[in-house]
């Protein structure tokens, strides 16, 4: 009889939920993804993809003053352990040394820019 009485007074919220279920069960929830994804496309087209760096920068900023700077260092310790976790310790010498390579390819390639056009001068 719960259920009867319940009936007609249910939020939008929970509208939306079991609807929301309804699609995964006839759909799957790959559906999401795809109309997501055809959505973040048009969004693209009529905005301009700097859009989604501006929305992510103000959701960023709105982050920070809500949670405080130390929310990103705790989420980002939290992402290590679990990176840690799943790829060993060994792990992050390995990226480090990738960057460290890269960034002495941009120093020669700078230097080598800088070479040539003093040769111009």
């Amino acid at each position: 009889m719960a259920a009867k009485e319940k009936k007609g007074s249910m939020t939008v919220e929970e509208a939306g939920r079991m609807g929301g279920e309804k699609v995964r069960e006839e759909r799957g929830s790959e559906f999401f993804s795809e109309i997501g994804q055809k959505g973040g496309e048009k969004v693209r087209e009529e905005r301009g993809s700097e859009f989604f760096s501006e929305i992510g920068q103000k959701g960023g900023e709105k982050v920070r003053d809500e949670r405080g700077t130390e929310f990103y260092q705790e989420i980002g310790h939290k992402g290590g352990e679990k990176v840690k976790e799943e790829r060993g310790p060994e792990f992050f010498s390995e990226i480090g040394h990738k960057g460290g390579q890269r960034v002495r390819e941009l120093i020669e390639e700078g230097k080598a820019a800088e070479g040539g056009s003093n040769k111009k001068s």
